[in-house]
């Protein structure tokens, strides 16, 4: 289990505010299949939240080192029934370098060829009066 010192651990804390739990624990408590969901998500993501169902503090807190234990990730957080795992990542994510670049777009032309509409033109005809009282239809 890797110990995280105080500076590292907040700033994981301010990251994982914004995630919701990838894992969930049950009823059937820490089996084999949840700890490899949990060691598939930690390659994925390196910070992980898990919610954990129906165990007391106690219980949670010897499931999250457990969890620790298991994963070879360290503990970052423990509020409620949401637990905060950490774990870096052994090999690099790859590079946009490797992968095949995109063939530039050309730039689009625009719809209309004629000049654009003034911003306080009216969309649709209105009626206007015109010298001595006369109307005539606009566009």
């Amino acid at each position: 289990m890797n110990q995280l010192s105080p500076a590292r651990r907040r700033e994981l804390k301010a990251q994982a505010h914004h995630l919701n739990p990838v894992v969930s624990v049950a009823g059937n408590g820490l089996t084999d299949n949840v700890l490899k969901e949990i060691d598939l998500a930690l390659k994925a993501h390196e910070l992980i939240k898990i919610r954990v169902y129906g165990a007391e503090k106690a219980q949670r807190a010897a499931l999250i080192d457990a969890i620790c234990a298991a994963s070879a990730a360290a503990p970052v957080q423990h509020i409620g029934n949401i637990l905060v795992v950490w774990r870096e990542n052994p090999e690099p994510p790859p590079s946009k370098a490797t992968a095949p670049a995109k063939p530039l777009r050309a730039a689009k032309t625009p719809r209309r060829s004629g000049p654009a509409r003034p911003m306080g033109r009216p969309s649709r005809p209105t009626l206007h009066k015109g010298p001595k009282g006369a109307t005539r239809r606009s566009r």
